[in-house]
């Protein structure tokens, strides 16, 4: 009996196969770099709808995302800001919980006849009444990605769920897409050196797991799944709070607009998007690049023809 558990143990370093010579290996070392993997099959797009209705500024989906992919700690200062420890989304900071204080000086208004009071804010006023807004931030994985088009190495990529996601392997730490992001997600690491953000979970998509943040929202504020699915859910919960007396709930990002393309991580907010800390009107830097590389060209020829023409100056 004890032979044969023996046998069993020894049996498969019998099957190691055998090792390559340093000759196979050195090529194989040389040759792999530049083969093509296969290509995933493209899945349907994936991503966050974030209700700010609803978030409470638990912080859980901060401390999922940095367990999970086991970002180190940004310290535990308060950086006065309210409740805020992180400031900001950062290379050790994929998940960003803010807190919005608004104190309004006059008195709230009274309840409606109904006996409700309404919580909505109209674009460009004060707050009627004194209240917290929250917002989980995250990176917006967006359709036509400033930072991917930036990337000189082509690190940055979108992955089979329609993703933009960082090969920290291929990024060699330029910041072109720090630059680059109108939403200052992207930033370097102050360890690696490379750029880093948020993957979506995309090891645990791969699994058909739900990422970590969206996975430790007590409330469904982070809501995943497929975006098209999303933007109608979304849609429906903005006519529900329309009805309920919040005309300014609105989504941000669900749509393309003239100067940006659509985000596959968007909001639901109930107050302008500068208030949240969301440029108003993101702007993709490539809409001007072809001016900008005709200037450029301009700018060379006329410098070279006024060094030509000095030539002949001064030759003569």
């Amino acid at each position: 009996m004890v032979t044969e558990e023996l046998e069993v143990v020894r049996r498969p370093q019998a099957e190691d196969p055998p090792t390559r010579g340093w000759l196979s290996a050195l090529l194989a070392r040389l040759v792999d770099p530049f083969r093509r993997g296969e290509v995933p099959d493209r899945r349907p797009a994936m991503g966050f709808y974030t209700d700010t209705t609803v978030c409470i500024g638990c912080k859980a989906c901060e401390v999922a995302c940095k367990q999970w992919n086991q970002i180190p700690a940004d310290g535990f200062e308060f950086t006065g800001d309210s409740y805020d420890n992180t400031g900001e989304l950062s290379a050790s900071s994929w998940r960003h919980v803010k807190f919005i204080e608004q104190f309004a000086d006059v008195l709230p208004p009274p309840p409606s006849p109904d006996g409700r009071m309404s919580l909505d804010v109209l674009p460009a006023e004060p707050p009627p009444a004194n209240r917290w807004l929250m917002m989980s931030d995250v990176c917006k994985h967006c359709v036509a990605a400033p930072c991917q088009q930036a990337c000189p190495t082509g690190a940055i990529i979108y992955n089979e769920f329609a993703n933009v996601y960082i090969q920290p392997d291929i990024c060699n730490g330029c910041a072109y897409c720090v630059a680059a992001c109108p939403f200052g997600v992207i930033t370097r690491s102050t360890i690696s050196g490379h750029a880093r953000k948020c993957t979506l979970c995309y090891d645990r998509q791969k699994d058909g797991l739900v990422p970590a943040c969206a996975k430790a929202c007590p409330t469904a504020s982070i809501q995943f799944g497929p975006v098209d699915e999303l933007r109608e859910r979304a849609r429906r919960r903005v006519e529900d709070l329309h009805r309920r007396g919040v005309p300014g709930a609105h989504l941000y990002g669900d749509a393309p607009t003239e100067t940006y393309t659509g985000l596959n991580s968007f909001y639901l907010l109930i107050d302008r998007p500068e208030v949240y800390g969301l440029p108003g009107n993101p702007f993709n830097p490539w809409i001007h690049m072809a001016g900008d590389y005709l200037r450029t060209a301009l700018a060379g020829a006329v410098t070279f023809a006024v060094l030509l023409a000095a030539f002949f100056v001064w030759g003569t």
